[in-house]
């Protein structure tokens, strides 16, 4: 009996960058903070591009505290979705045509998110990335950090707990 032909790397690496896309782009709110999410693999790196908007205090000036909290919260629960999602993406499981039309899987909801600010954010660019330390069928726990110019020197880090998605549930309520 014949192995199944593996698909090409093209489709694979399409369906990926559709199916993050369509998770980024469902959420609004990541759309006003300007946040975009790069891929490597199963690895996602959120992206906090700098805007005005986001300076909370002027006359440092600084990133505001809660858009730091809200890119280091945003950034957990899309690295939270994304590996909870990614057997079904990597199978084809999931229609993507749904999932750009709107009709998002439903995303793990914050219990609770601790966030320990390091330093002042600069008024430039900032990256995260969350790493999941324990992820069930019901509770998940995840770490992320985040930093700009240099990696070494984090500006701020945080713990959060989710509850997890009831397994089969589609919707976006």
């Amino acid at each position: 009996m014949a192995r199944a032909r593996p698909e090409p790397i093209q489709v694979v690496k399409k369906r990926r960058d559709a199916a993050l896309n369509a998770l980024v782009h469902g959420v609004p709110y990541i759309q006003f903070l300007g946040i975009e999410f790069e891929r490597r693999g199963d690895e996602l790196t959120g992206l906090l591009n700098f805007d005005e908007k986001l300076i909370g205090n002027p006359f440092l000036p600084a990133i505001h505290g809660g858009v730091t909290a809200a890119f280091l919260e945003t950034t957990s629960v899309i690295t939270l979705s994304w590996a909870y999602l990614w057997p079904d993406i990597e199978s084809g499981a999931i229609d993507l045509d749904q999932m750009a039309a709107g009709d998002l899987p439903r995303l793990p909801k914050t219990i609770g998110f601790t966030v320990d600010y390091l330093r002042s954010g600069l008024p430039r660019d900032a990256y995260a990335r969350a790493t999941v330390s324990r992820a069930g069928r019901r509770y998940a726990s995840v770490r992320v950090e985040a930093w700009q110019d240099n990696r070494d020197k984090l500006f701020a880090q945080a713990t959060g707990r989710f509850l997890m998605p009831p397994q089969g549930v589609r919707d976006g309520s």
